[in-house]
C-alpha cells in the first residue's frame, strides 16, 4: 500500500489510477479511518487500458470512508469512472469548479452513451443524481468538508490553466486536540504558460506533500509564436498540396484553444488571403457544445482573449468556422474533402485517434500524399495516435479499427500546443512556493518523464538547499 512515509505526516494517499502510467487518475487521501478525500476518478486509456481492464468496469476499493470526490478538470481521464463510483453507492458530495460544473454533465453523457447505454430516460436519470451531488465552488475560498473534534479538512481550488474549469486542490488538515497541521496539494493537470484563452497557472503559497503530475517531465516546449509559426505552416503546405489538414484534438479544451489561434492567424492573414478562403471545420458535436459553453464563461478567460471580444472579434465563432452535426453530413464531409481537393481544416476527435469521427477522416486520407495529419496534443502508448506519430514519417502503416492503413500523408507533431505544462513549467511551480513540500509524488506520466523530473527536481533542491524527497509511486488496489 502506497503509505505516506513520513512518521509525522497526519495523511496516507493511495493511488487508484493515474501514478502508473498517464491516465485513469484518482488519488485517495486518507486522513484517519473515519475520514478520506477521492482527488479525481479517471478512466485508463491507450496501454494504461490493456494493463488496467478490469479496473475501468468497477471501483474496487474501500468508498466508506469517502467524504467528496474533488474533480480537478472534466477530461475522461479524470472523470471517466464516475458512474462506477456512483454505481458503487458513493453519495457524497462532488466538488469543482464553477466552470467544470457547467462541462461535467456533457462529458459524463458523453461516456454513458459510450460505455453504459444510450436509453435516454436512464441518461438523464443519472445525470440528475450527479447534479444533485455536485457542489460548485468558487475559486480561491476554502470550502469545509469535514470540522468534528477530531478533523478538520478544508478544499481550495486554484487556477490550474488546463482547460477551462481546471483547478489543483489544496487541502488543509488539522487535528484540533493536537493542532497538528498538514497542506496537501495535488495539480491535477497544469497548464502550459502562455497558453490561449486561459491564466497561468500560480503556485500555492506552501505544501508539505505536492502530488505532481509529470507528463511533460522530461521535454520543454516550443514558445507560442514559434508553434504558431509552425501551424500556419502546416496548414499552408496541405494548402499547396490542395489538401486537407486532419487534426485529431479532444472536444475540450484543444479544439477551442486552436480555434482561438486559427482566429488569430486568419485576422493577421488580412483580406485577400489565402486562408480567407480556407474552411475550418469542428466534426464534433460534443466540441460544438463544449465551444458554446466556452463562449459562455467568458469571464473565465484571460485578459489577451478579453482583448480580442472588446475589439469586436470572435475567437470562437468567426466566418470561416463550420461545425458538422449529423453522421450523415459526417460521412459526406469525409468524401468530398478525400475526393475534391478543396483545402480544410478539420478539427475532430478522438485526440490519440482511438476513435471517434477522426478516424474516419483517417482511413480516407492516410494513403494520400496531399493530406496533412498535425498532432498538437500528447499521443499515449498504444494508441493510433502514437503510432502514426512514430511510423507515419518513414512511411509506415497503422492498425486503425483492425485494419491495417499505409501512411502517405505528411505526418507533423507541434509540441508547443500541450495543454500541459512542461519541465520548466513544473519546476517552476515548485520554486515559487514560499514553503517548498518535504514530499512530492510524480503522478501521471510515463516512467522516463517522471525519472526524468525526479532527477530535475533533486538537483533543484540541491541548488536551492532544499530538503525534498521525490517518490515515483504505482497504481495499487488491483
Amino acid at each position: 500500500m502506497a503509505r505516506h512515509p513520513n512518521a509525522n505526516s497526519l495523511s496516507t494517499i493511495i493511488h487508484h489510477g493515474g501514478a502508473g502510467g498517464v491516465t485513469g487518475s484518482c488519488h485517495q487521501l486518507i486522513a484517519n479511518s473515519e475520514s478520506s478525500l477521492l482527488i479525481d476518478c479517471g478512466l485508463f486509456q491507450g496501454e494504461d487500458a490493456e494493463q488496467d481492464s478490469f479496473a475501468q468496469l468497477t471501483v474496487d476499493f474501500d468508498i466508506s470512508t469517502v467524504k467528496a470526490l474533488v474533480i480537478t478538470h472534466v477530461h475522461i481521464d479524470h472523470v471517466g469512472r464516475l458512474p462506477y463510483l456512483l454505481a458503487a453507492g458513493f453519495d457524497g458530495p462532488i466538488l469543482c469548479s464553477k466552470p467544470s460544473a457547467k462541462l461535467l454533465p456533457l462529458v459524463i453523457e458523453d461516456a454513458l452513451k459510450i460505455g453504459f447505454t444510450r436509453d435516454r430516460h436512464l441518461i438523464e436519470q443519472f445525470l440528475a443524481r450527479v447534479e444533485q451531488q455536485l457542489v460548485p465552488l468558487d475559486y480561491a475560498k476554502w470550502h469545509t468538508v469535514e470540522e468534528s473534534p477530531a478533523l478538520t479538512i478544508n478544499v481550495k481550488l486554484q487556477r490550474a490553466g488546463h482547460i477551462l474549469g481546471s483547478s489543483y486542490v489544496e487541502v488543509a488538515l488539522r487535528e484540533p486536540a493536537t493542532q497538528r497541521r498538514e497542506r496537501v496539494v495535488f495539480s491535477g493537470d497544469l497548464g502550459a504558460a502562455n497558453s490561449p484563452l486561459l491564466p497561468a497557472p500560480k503556485s500555492p503559497a506552501k505544501a508539505d506533500v505536492l502530488v505532481l503530475e509529470a507528463t511533460y517531465g522530461d521535454r520543454r516546449h516550443e514558445g507560442r509564436g514559434e508553434r504558431a509559426q509552425k501551424l500556419k505552416q502546416a496548414i499552408e503546405q496541405a494548402l499547396a498540396n490542395k489538401g486537407t489538414v486532419i487534426i485529431p484534438a479532444f472536444s475540450i479544451g484543444r479544439t477551442q484553444e486552436l480555434l482561438y489561434e486559427l482566429e488569430g492567424i486568419i485576422h493577421r492573414a488580412g483580406h485577400g488571403s489565402l486562408w480567407q478562403s480556407l474552411e475550418i471545420i469542428v466534426d464534433s458535436p460534443l466540441a460544438a457544445r463544449f465551444t458554446q459553453v466556452y463562449r459562455e464563461l467568458k469571464p473565465f478567460w484571460d485578459d489577451e482573449a478579453q482583448k480580442r471580444v472588446k475589439a469586436g472579434r470572435h475567437p470562437l465563432n468567426f466566418d470561416a468556422l463550420y461545425t458538422v452535426e449529423s453522421h450523415e453530413v459526417h460521412e459526406q464531409t469525409v468524401r468530398y474533402l478525400a475526393e475534391s481537393g478543396r483545402p480544410a481544416v478539420v478539427i475532430a476527435a478522438s485526440g490519440m485517434c482511438a476513435g471517434g469521427r477522426v478516424v474516419n477522416y483517417l482511413k480516407a486520407m492516410l494513403g494520400d500524399p496531399r493530406h496533412q495529419v498535425l498532432f498538437v496534443g500528447y499521443q499515449g502508448a498504444g494508441t493510433p495516435g502514437r503510432d502514426i506519430q512514430r511510423y507515419g514519417p518513414q512511411g509506415g502503416w497503422v492498425m486503425l479499427e483492425g485494419e491495417r492503413y499505409d501512411i502517405r500523408a505528411g505526418v507533423t507533431t507541434i509540441s508547443g500546443y500541450s495543454a500541459h505544462a512542461d519541465q520548466q513549467g513544473l519546476l517552476t511551480f515548485i520554486k515559487r512556493m514560499r514553503h517548498w513540500p518535504r514530499e512530492i509524488r510524480l503522478v501521471h506520466g510515463d516512467s522516463a518523464a517522471k525519472q526524468t523530473l525526479k532527477t530535475s527536481i533533486e538537483a533543484m533542491a540541491a541548488k536551492h538547499q532544499r530538503s525534498v524527497t521525490v517518490h515515483l509511486p504505482e497504481n495499487v488496489s488491483f
